[in-house]
């Protein structure tokens, strides 16, 4: 059984600030093949479908599908603000290696 991602509260209170839910938008998490390591992450605003995985937390949803859970077993999906911009990141213990990007990876 593998343990589903995490979202933060500072992750669900970025979404409540921007409106997602008012707007029926989840925070789509996936993985896809490419980037300079291998895979990348695709965060971004869309509609749940019926086959992702749903985490919610206040008043807020970030879908992961199916295909990209394994890869995203146990990470922590956070927003930071830091001086070169405000943003989602994925802290994914089944990396192996990242690039300086933060959205390209391997396994």
């Amino acid at each position: 059984m593998q343990l589903p991602p995490k979202v933060t509260t500072r992750a669900f209170e970025r979404l409540a600030e921007i409106g997602a839910n008012a707007e029926g938008q989840a925070l789509r998490v996936a993985v896809e093949g490419g980037g300079c390591s291998g895979f990348q992450y695709d965060i971004r605003l869309d509609a749940p479908a019926e086959d992702d995985l749903v985490l919610e937390g206040n008043g807020q949803k970030v879908v992961v599908d199916s295909v990209s859970q394994p890869f995203l077993a146990g990470a922590t999906i956070d927003f930071t603000e830091e001086l070169i911009g405000a943003r989602f990141v994925i802290e994914n213990p089944n990396a192996t290696s990242s690039c300086g990007c933060g959205t390209s990876f391997s396994i």
